[in-house]
């Protein structure tokens, strides 16, 4: 089985997993935006079982009830989301990956707190909400 690893900017915090991932999307939420200071948040999602970190562990802010945005201590970069809502797998950034460019996200999630700026140019299933709702 293929590993995949990933790293904060600095490189102290740093994970890997095994596997496929469970998905990949773009999130447009507010708390998202402002978590990573952009306009938008790509994730993915592995099973709690399948990662673990091998570097420094990252911090983690408590941003709502039952939600931790894991980051790095050190340079700040965000690593991963947990939910408690998700309780069988985890959520990292996908900036945080090695290589990125080898997933592909499947949709756009909260997509009606859209910048309205931000140009969405695909084909992707877009949800007002979580993909579950």
């Amino acid at each position: 089985m293929s590993v995949t690893q990933g790293r904060c900017l600095c490189g102290q915090v740093a994970y890997e997993f095994e596997g496929k991932i469970n998905w990949c999307g773009h999130c447009h939420c507010e708390s998202c935006r402002r978590n990573t200071s952009s306009a938008v948040a790509t994730f993915f999602a592995v099973p709690r079982s399948a990662y673990r970190f091998t570097g420094r562990e990252p911090q983690a802010y408590v941003s709502s009830k039952g939600v931790r945005r894991l980051f790095c201590g050190n340079c700040g970069s965000p690593i991963a989301y947990e939910a408690d809502a998700y309780k069988h797998e985890i959520h990292f950034y996908i900036g945080t990956l090695e290589n990125p460019a080898e997933l592909m996200p499947q949709f756009h999630v909260f997509y009606e707190e859209k910048l309205p700026w931000f140009e969405v140019d695909d084909d992707l299933p877009r949800h007002g909400g979580t993909t579950a709702e």
